[in-house]
C-alpha cells in the first residue's frame, strides 16, 4: 500500500509535531496519520525498513519511536523537512 498521493484534499491538520503537520485522522496508538508535507510519511503504513533514511540525500529523516503500533514501534519522522527547499531550481520551469 502507498501514501495518499491526494492527502492534502482528502484530510486535515489535525496537530503538529517537530515542525512539521500531521494529517488525520489519528488515534494512538493505532492510527498516527501522515507526518509532512513536502517530505511526507504515512505512520500508519511505515514498516520501518530504514529505506527512507538511507536514500535521503538531505538528512530529512530521524527515527522516533511509536510504541504499540501495529506495523513497528519506530517511525521515520521528517523531522527536517520544514528547513529543505524540495522545490529548488524548478522555478519558471513548465
Amino acid at each position: 500500500m502507498a501514501i495518499d498521493t491526494q492527502f492534502e484534499d482528502n484530510r486535515e491538520i489535525v496537530d503538529e509535531h517537530d515542525g512539521h503537520d500531521v494529517w488525520g485522522p489519528v488515534e494512538e496508538p493505532e492510527r498516527l496519520g501522515i507526518h509532512g508535507t513536502h517530505v511526507a510519511v504515512d505512520f500508519d503504513i511505515c514498516i520501518a525498513d530504514g529505506a527512507c533514511l538511507e536514500d535521503c540525500p538531505v538528512d530529512v529523516f530521524e527515527w522516533v519511536d511509536t510504541p504499540d503500533h501495529p506495523e513497528s514501534e519506530i517511525k521515520a519522522d521528517p523531522a527536517n523537512e520544514a528547513p529543505i527547499d524540495v522545490d529548488a531550481g524548478r522555478t519558471g520551469r513548465a
